[in-house]
């Protein structure tokens, strides 16, 4: 039977002071590269067990980051988050997914720490810096289908989102902007909160910039950071991207991200470039 949702929740249990939640993964989290969890679903779940955890008025999560400890095993993983740094102004949040290891123990496979800052009206002062011309809305005439390259598997997270390109780059100093919408729940029988929504697709910010052909290389990305200077909203998100990659195998993606009134933030990722075995050429 197919899922409606990336996750299904199991249990909330209570150890300590730590609220812990047990989701299984369903077939929506797979990665292109293998049989492990795609970065975007785990970096959601992370980013919702930050912005839930001891909430504040009048404050909102501004800063994202995501380690990724290991390939996340598609099956049951529990996130629970805690306050590192306390504060009525600026609070840091962190926060674990754990999942089973092959003796069945639970064991970390990535963190997460969130930045809390408090908001106040700048309305007069508002300045968008991060991209020189805002790019077609995803309903525009110009933007056409994303036709998903033929090695990566329609199948996992990547079929869980829709895609529209507005523009292909295709020579350094001009990104691709795509327009992607995530088509399922992140938790079955709850609504996706617009943060959960773009830190799922946010992660997919590698592939949307890749330079290189995805059936010779492999572009992981270790972690991910979005900075946000203005709250998401909407359903759909754009993604402004480009990759770096230099001589040692190492990568650098980042890019704008964009709401459908606008550029909101920016979002950086770490990446272990390697030549697939066929094609490596030492």
């Amino acid at each position: 039977m197919s899922e409606s949702s990336l996750y299904r929740p199991l249990a909330r249990t209570v150890e300590g002071d730590r609220l812990i939640e047990t989701f299984a993964a369903t077939e929506h989290v797979g990665s292109p590269w293998g049989p492990m969890q795609h970065g975007g679903p785990v970096a959601a779940l992370l980013a919702r067990a930050m912005d839930r955890h001891d909430p504040r008025p009048g404050c909102r999560t501004s800063r994202v980051t995501i380690d990724l400890l290991g390939p996340v095993p598609v099956g049951e993983v529990r996130v629970s988050a805690r306050t590192e740094r306390p504060g009525r102004r600026i609070a840091l949040i962190q926060a674990i997914l754990e999942a089973r290891d092959r003796d069945g123990t639970w064991r970390p496979y990535a963190h997460g720490s969130a930045w809390r800052l408090a908001t106040q009206r700048t309305h007069d002062v508002i300045h968008r810096g991060d991209s020189s011309q805002r790019p077609p809305d995803p309903s525009a005439g110009t933007v056409h289908d994303h036709r998903i390259p033929d090695a990566w598997r329609l199948g996992g997270f990547v079929g869980a989102v829709e895609w529209r390109v507005a523009q292909l780059g295709t020579r350094a100093g001009v990104p691709t902007v795509a327009w992607v919408n995530l088509t399922r729940a992140l938790i079955e029988g709850e609504q996706t909160s617009d943060l959960e929504r773009l830190i799922a697709l946010a992660d997919t910010a590698n592939g949307v910039g890749a330079r290189l052909d995805p059936a010779r290389f492999t572009f992981l990305n270790t972690e991910m950071t979005v900075h946000l200077h203005h709250p998401p909203s909407g359903q759909w998100y754009g993604l402004e991207a480009e990759t770096s990659i230099g001589p040692d195998g190492i990568g650098t993606s980042s890019g704008v991200l964009h709401a459908e009134a606008g550029p909101i933030g920016r979002v950086t990722q770490n990446l272990l470039v390697e030549r697939l075995p066929e094609h490596d050429r030492r």
